[in-house]
Order: C-alpha cells, then structure tokens, then sequence
C-alpha cells in the first residue's frame, strides 16, 4: 500500500501530512484486528510538486507499506479507516495458503498415482506387465515440483536377453509430471 501527502486544494499551501496518513492507517489496522508486527515501511519517496519555484520548494512525501493479512476482507475495512485522497495505490506483493506443503503432498502422491496408471496402461497395451520403481527424481519447488518417475519392465528385458535374435531393447519414453500449485 502506498500512501502520498497531498494539498487540500490545488492553490493551497495546506498539505495534508504523511504522519496523519500514517496515523489513520496504523489506527485502520488496529481496528480490523491485525497485528501491528504485520505492518512495516516497505519504502519512502518524496518529489517536488512544482518546480517553477527555485526558493524554498515544497516536497510532497510518499510511504509505501507491507501490510500481512490472513483475511481480504480486513483490508477493505483498513481502506475505509484511510483518506482516499492519500491513498496513491495498492497492491498484492505475494500470498500463501497454511495448508501449502499438505496440498504439495497431496498433488505429489496424485500425480505418481496417475503416472503408474499411465505406465501400467502402456506397458500393457504390449502385453506384459509394468516393473517395480527404479527411481524417482523430485525436481523441487523451483522447477515447478516436477517429479519424474522411471519405471523399468524386468520381464520384458529378461525375455530379449534370452532371444538375442530379436529387435534390440529400446527402453519406454520417460514421461516428465508437471505440478503446479
């Protein structure tokens, strides 16, 4: 959230101050219930708001916030509590869910339920059976959760190593499971 001093009328010399701006937001704050540990500085700027005058120019300050709330509906009340002339812009800077990693958890074991389905569903289309895990590459949050699972047919390869005679063994494609959430 960015606030901005601003000049009550536009000849006027009377600003309205960025401590009385801060002073309604911290109070905005405090009535929605939120704790005033989640509210911090982010940034402060100010800027010449005429520059015709070269004595004694006035400078028009701005601050910008982080505010954590737990509920969006606290930060429309907060936005009531605030004069909106001062009010120069907000804005979502991230968001997090308290249930993230159960979910990540979750969508992981889905996601290597639904890639064993798909293996068994192709290995037998060929008429075996599909392997046992040989491995299993978690790529990490960073790379989208991504997890590669590597199935391995041991019947199938058994039997060509039997029977040289045969088309030489070409493993299956490995599928690459993309997570996002």
């Amino acid at each position: 959230m960015s606030l901005k001093e601003y000049l009550k009328d536009g000849n006027s010399k009377k600003k309205v101050d960025i401590t009385t701006l801060e002073t309604q937001l911290f109070n905005a704050v405090q009535k929605a219930g939120i704790a005033k540990e989640n509210l911090t500085i982010n940034n402060l700027s100010s800027w010449n708001y005429t520059t015709t005058k070269k004595k004694d120019p006035d400078f028009l300050a701005s601050k910008q916030y982080r505010l954590k709330v737990s509920d969006l509906n606290k930060f429309n009340l907060i936005l009531e509590g605030i004069d909106a002339k001062g009010i120069l812009s907000t804005n979502i800077d991230g968001y997090d869910h308290s249930k993230l990693e159960i979910l990540k958890k979750e969508l992981k074991v889905k996601a290597l339920l639904a890639a064993k389905e798909k293996a068994t569903y192709m290995v037998e289309a060929l008429g075996d059976k599909l392997g046992s895990v040989l491995d299993i590459q978690d790529l990490g949050d960073n790379n989208g959760g991504m997890m590669v699972p590597q199935y391995r047919n041991y019947a199938m390869k058994a039997e060509m190593a039997m029977d040289a005679s045969q088309a030489p063994e070409i493993d299956f494609k490995k599928d690459k499971i993309e997570l996002h959430g």
